[in-house]
């Protein structure tokens, strides 16, 4: 951790690897057994603790919390590659999807010596030890809390002032279609002209994001992305809004929210399970699915897996050292 202090816009922050145990992934298709409450799997020489198995996290549709991990499992390869050396903040359902719900940063005590952290220094002068998912024994110990999503930081732990990203939230408003999402989402694709990809939040909305190259700091990616966002409004006034104040925001419109790109904030990451009634996931589309026309509930738990096989990762250019420069647009 550096010695100076914390600002606004500068935070200090390091990375507390984790303890020098192999951590082996498993042969094959790793699958977690039925019919048990609870289980502890070795990973070489870690052992994870998985609990509540048969918990049903989503009742009307039997999904039980064995479910949720082993879907997690399965597509980690895919997923964890966007999450390593990035502090995850917890969203802990211990009672399902249903149920109330608890953010959580800290990672709590006692835990596993092998899971990572990053600290990061607050303004307050906090130091808040954040965990790292880097494999999936860390990926299935943050599941077990009761994470029905995931939600990571845009910046890697070696320096969180300095984003990889810049994206836009696109959020319904009362009154407004996820055909008007879509058609926004386009409206993004074409202002751009950067690279950018697009994802079902898995809720209501669309996230597109480019991938930068890392250097300006996240106020100066949130002072972009506000530019945009309200160019992009004015351009497009029946159909966009990028107006914060909720008492103010026109009805049937959709919000880009460029506010989602400031310090310490966070989205439900790529193919993060919602806690939905009909268990969506949040999962990369094509440019052209956009166009053709998708739907919030085209991707869930139970089919993503399939689809993944069949495209791959389509956000794999987000983990890529081909990223777009943003230094001309900085003032």
């Amino acid at each position: 951790m550096s010695t100076a202090k914390a600002t606004r816009d500068y935070h200090p922050s390091k990375r507390k690897r984790a303890s020098k145990v192999s951590g082996k992934a498993p042969r094959g298709r790793f699958e977690i057994p039925r019919g048990v409450e609870q289980i502890e799997i070795s990973f070489g020489d870690r052992q994870v603790k998985l609990t509540n198995l048969n918990k049903l996290f989503w009742p009307e549709l039997k999904i039980a919390k064995r479910d949720l991990l082993q879907y997690y499992a399965d597509v980690s390869s895919v997923l964890l590659p966007h999450l390593q050396d990035r502090a995850m903040v917890m969203k802990r359902y211990p009672n399902g999807a249903a149920g109330d719900f608890f953010f959580m940063k800290r990672a709590p005590s006692p835990r596993p010596p092998w899971i990572e952290l990053c600290s990061i220094e607050h303004g307050s002068g906090n130091v808040i030890d954040f965990p790292i998912v880097q494999d999936l024994p860390a990926l299935l110990w943050v599941i077990n809390l009761g994470c029905i999503d995931l939600n990571q930081w845009y910046a890697r732990c070696d320096d969180v002032d300095r984003p990889d990203y810049l994206h836009f939230d696109l959020d319904p408003v009362p009154g407004a279609k996820f055909e008007q999402v879509r058609e926004s989402a386009l409206a993004v694709r074409d202002a751009l002209k950067m690279p950018c990809y697009a994802k079902t939040t898995g809720s209501k909305g669309i996230h597109v994001y480019v991938p930068i190259v890392r250097g300006p700091t996240q106020k100066q990616v949130w002072t972009i992305a506000k530019e945009i966002a309200l160019v992009l409004a004015s351009e497009n006034p029946k159909l966009i809004t990028a107006i914060y104040k909720v008492a103010n925001r026109p009805k049937g419109r959709v919000l880009v929210d460029y506010n989602q790109n400031a310090w310490g904030r966070t989205l439900a990451s790529i193919y993060s399970v919602r806690p939905t009634p009909k268990a969506t996931v949040s999962t990369p589309v094509s440019w052209k699915e956009v166009e053709r026309g998708i739907k919030i509930e085209d991707f869930r738990l139970d089919n993503v897996r399939k689809r993944i096989e069949k495209v791959g990762d389509l956000w794999a250019p987000l983990v890529s050292k081909k990223r777009f420069d943003l230094k001309p647009y900085l003032k």
